[in-house]
């Protein structure tokens, strides 16, 4: 492989001094010690501290982060807790590169490092890639990789992907919460473990119901989760985990508010454009079930198998009013009816061997994989432009039609079906000197069943290798420096049917080259991280959600930098912080939108600049205390950037008291009661979401 990157070929070129023949031989023994162990150990009770030092979901192993030569940011338990988050957009607001997204007011959706990532989302390694809203109740810790990682995980992943680790097995423990909070807030949640050494079963059940109205007009949530696993100890060297999950998800679908002269309206955080009954005709219902194992098995200490399968089940009820164009000159806007229904089942199967040996005097730690999946998913979209016209600034919600009056723009049945091998070496070079390398071929098949008359039925299969290649230098135990190089690719539907507008299409491609430390401090107590990279997609398209036209972005090309640190400081501070700066291009395209070339403009969603901080300390005698700060900086809503989403400040904060059996904390949110927008569409100048005005939350959580 040719090295374009100067920085790679340059750590190359010391690697290759430094590597004489007997300081491989007297190494090797002592580098093969500090091989981590092939065991994804995440069913205990992590520590309290905002410094986690290991991660699964860069490398399939649990391994150092300070060996990984690629940015890899966990957000823990211990963070998630402190700052009351209980949603993915909450999560993900602290992680720097993330851009929110509104996701069609029914799911999880975000940009890393410039680019969309909405169907990038995996649980425990596997992909979860349905659009909903996902509960945190089941989950011990996120993980985000940055940048390509399809060696690993398949197609997808421009920017990085999210990966939530599950809450597993192996522990004692019984948790119960109540939470209440502004807006009619209510959430109840459980966790409940048991581990029979005895007869080596363990079990472990999460759940949690929610329910609370909202600073949006109209807006509700009806929420219920439940999770339950079993760990069984078949041998001294099998175990198979049983897992299942369960989520039913109610609420409003809410596109937020149109734009006007450039800006978002402005008018009160709650305004809600759409229908005058939206409880009864605006509301989505998303359903997920699911269930999976992992049968894992160790013949001696250098040779390890797994084998993981999931099966999922989702549905989705989604009818949604939104704004599709805005009269300037009239001060009015146009709404669109809608009406999604979405029927998805599939499956997916890994095995993976994992190695260890010495090869050429080095220490490896080999990872082999197959992966086979199939998924169905079935939709039927309906949309009628100009159901309703209201007032810019003043709407008043219209009764509208409960089906939208037009016939279907898409009634048909999705299948894909995914066949991939990959490898990958994790290998110690020297005492200061480390490498991870792997490549992974997919046949990924689309093909597309049309129920209206007069549509053709599609197909098409792609082929594609994604390879990776990174080197990581350790001057000290301290210090960690590493590049790497990989590529990633996206298949014209993705994870969306194929479409007449998108069949010929060749699949995008993204490469991403990076170079980084990572830093230890206080004897590892607190860890900072620095990355500059580059990445670069082609081929990139997007739909727009009200005309449904395929828009050709082009060519879109992102440099960055990112800043971390982490970690407990003398006198007890925990600190969670991060900076990141994006300049995210389309640097070459053919298209127009709202009457503006996009070749040259900004990538949508993603601020130039954002920053957080989070402090928390412990006071003495059960108390204490935490605070942070969140800045983004100007947003364009738009491929054409004719709309700005302005940089906004917000503060919270959090106390607590803990007793030997009882915690209570209460959360304090946009302290200084700000008026913002939290999240866009994307593709659309008038979908944007404003965001939270000053709130409350208490929570009691009670172990016994």
């Amino acid at each position: 492989m040719t090295l374009k990157n100067p920085p790679l070929a340059l750590l190359v070129a010391l690697a290759a001094q430094q590597l004489s023949a007997p300081a491989i031989a007297q190494t090797s023994a002592a580098a093969e010690q500090s091989l981590p162990e092939v065991t994804v150990s995440v069913g205990r009770d992590l520590p309290p501290t905002y410094n986690p030092v290991s991660a699964v979901s860069a490398t399939k192993i649990e391994a150092p982060l300070r060996d990984i030569p690629q940015t890899v940011n966990v957000v823990p338990q211990s963070l998630l807790r402190d700052q009351g988050v209980r949603s993915m957009q909450d999560a993900l607001k602290a992680v720097p590169g993330i851009g929110l997204s509104s996701g069609d007011g029914q799911r999880d959706q975000v940009t890393i490092r410039g680019f969309s990532a909405i169907t990038d989302q995996f649980i425990d390694g596997l992909r979860d890639d349905a659009l909903y809203f996902r509960d945190l109740s089941n989950v011990e810790q996120v993980e985000v990789i940055k940048g390509p990682a399809s060696v690993l995980y398949g197609r997808g992943s421009s920017g990085g992907l999210i990966n939530r680790i599950g809450k597993k097995p192996g522990i004692d423990k019984s948790e119960v919460s109540l939470q209440a909070g502004s807006w009619n807030q209510r959430r109840g949640e459980f966790d409940l473990a048991r581990d029979d050494r005895d007869s080596g079963l363990a079990f472990r059940v999460t759940g949690a119901a929610e329910r609370a109205d909202s600073y949006r007009d109209q807006q509700f949530l009806k929420r219920e989760a439940i999770a339950p696993s079993l760990l069984f100890k078949l041998a001294a060297d099998t175990t198979l985990l049983l897992q299942g999950e369960y989520l039913n998800d109610k609420r409003v679908t809410d596109f937020g508010v149109p734009s006007y002269r450039g800006l978002p309206v402005a008018v009160p955080a709650g305004t809600y454009y759409g229908a005058a009954n939206a409880k009864d005709v605006d509301y989505n219902e998303s359903r997920m079930a699911a269930f999976g194992f992992t049968l894992k098995h160790r013949f001696n200490r250098d040779w390890s198998v797994r084998n993981t399968f999931r099966h999922y089940n989702y549905s989705l009820d989604r009818n949604n009013t939104l704004v599709g164009s805005v009269d300037e000159a009239a001060q009015t806007a146009t709404l669109t009816r809608g009406n999604v229904r979405r029927q998805e089942d599939g499956y997916t199967n890994q095995t993976e061997l994992v190695q260890k040996a010495e090869l050429a005097g080095m220490p490896h730690q080999l990872l082999y994989g197959v992966e086979f999946g199939t998924q169905n998913k079935d939709q039927v979209v309906r949309n009628k432009a100009g159901v309703a016209t209201v007032s810019l600034f003043n709407p008043v919600a219209p009764v509208v039609p409960f089906t939208a009056p037009a016939a279907p723009s898409a009634d048909n049945l999705g299948i894909f079906k995914v066949a991939s091998a990959y490898v990958q070496d994790m290998l110690t070079l020297s005492p200061r000197w480390k490498a991870l390398a792997g490549v992974r071929y997919d046949k990924f098949g689309q093909e597309t069943q049309e129920r209206r008359v007069g549509q053709s039925n599609l197909d098409r299969t792609d082929r594609a290798w994604s390879p990776r290649a990174g080197l990581v230098y350790q001057p000290s135990a301290s210090q960690s420096y590493y590049a790497s190089f990989s590529k990633a690719f996206q298949p014209s539907g993705e994870s969306f049917v194929l479409a007449a507008n998108n069949a010929q299409l060749s699949p995008e491609v993204t490469t991403n080259n990076e170079i980084g430390a990572k830093l230890d401090f206080l004897d590892g107590l607190v860890s900072a991280g620095a990355s500059l990279f580059q990445l670069e997609r082609t081929n990139i398209k997007s739909t727009d959600p009200v005309t449904s036209r395929l828009i050709p972005i082009g060519t879109q090309r992102t440099n960055g930098v990112e800043l971390t640190l982490s970690g407990e400081w003398p006198g007890g501070w925990q600190v969670w912080s991060g900076y990141s700066y994006l300049d995210a291009r389309v640097v070459a395209s053919i298209a127009k939108d709202d009457g503006q070339f996009v070749q040259g403009k900004h990538a949508t969603l993603t601020p130039k600049h954002s920053a957080n901080v989070w402090l928390s300390k412990a006071l003495g005698g059960g108390f204490g205390a935490g605070a942070g700060v969140n800045y983004v900086g100007d947003r364009f809503a738009n491929p054409g950037n004719t709309v700005t989403l302005p940089s906004f400040f917000t503060a919270d904060a959090m106390l607590y008291y803990r007793m030997a059996h009882l915690d209570l904390q209460l959360n304090m949110t946009n302290l200084f009661d700000r008026q913002y927008i939290v999240a866009g569409h994307g593709t659309s100048k008038n979908l944007n979401v404003p965001g939270a005005p000053r709130a409350l939350q208490l929570t009691a959580r009670y172990n016994f």
